[in-house]
């Protein structure tokens, strides 16, 4: 089937590519994505998320916490980055599986384990990376979870939330132990950074 879009750059390392296409010589990161109701990279939310992956001072080794994570493009993005293993989590048996070939369209999924169901089904902690593009009630709800995976110093990469959950969601993580590194307000949604103190 071919897929309905053509290849585009995120940020300053990216150009996202479907998967029946050549892609074009460029020295970005090709990210191979299926076109997916689960985020294949246009999403304000996405791209804020990929823009502030660049600036991470990601070392090897990184162990990856996904948390909603669709098509798998933040996982995916931050292995090209960095290595490391990662852990994707999703509620969504179709995104579990679009995540999936997408990994494998990018040569990641040997380090990731694919978890369907709710966060409490992950017994993994010490998370030096968690990513978390999903509502903000949802973010509200599991902050504590989501925190205690953090590993000290381990960053909280939070987006999908809306201008009215972005100060609910700050103090909530803030009052957890999290210090605010970035707070970015997009064109209806805003993205946030944390760090675990």
């Amino acid at each position: 089937m071919r897929e309905n879009y053509h290849p585009f750059d995120i940020g300053n390392q990216f150009t996202i590519v479907p998967p029946d296409i050549t892609p074009p010589k460029s020295n970005h990161f090709q990210l191979i994505m299926e076109r997916g109701a689960f985020g294949s990279g246009e999403h304000e939310t996405t791209r804020s998320c990929i823009e502030i992956l660049e600036t991470l001072p990601l070392t090897g080794n990184q162990k990856i916490l996904d948390l909603g994570s669709g098509t798998g493009i933040l996982t995916i993005a931050t292995l090209l980055l960095s290595s490391g293993d990662a852990w994707c989590v999703d509620i969504d048996k179709t995104a579990i599986e679009s995540c999936q070939r997408n990994c494998q369209l990018n040569h990641v999924n040997d380090v990731i384990t694919h978890i369907c169901g709710p966060l409490d089904q992950l017994e993994e902690g010490e998370f030096n990376l968690i990513l978390a593009n999903i509502y903000g009630d949802i973010l509200l709800d599991v902050a504590e979870e989501l925190v205690n995976k953090a590993a000290s110093g381990g960053q909280l990469l939070l987006s999908g939330i809306l201008w009215e959950y972005n100060f609910d969601i700050r103090q909530k993580y803030q009052k957890l132990g999290c210090q605010l590194i970035k707070n970015l307000f997009l064109d209806q949604f805003s993205t946030i950074l944390l760090q675990k103190d």
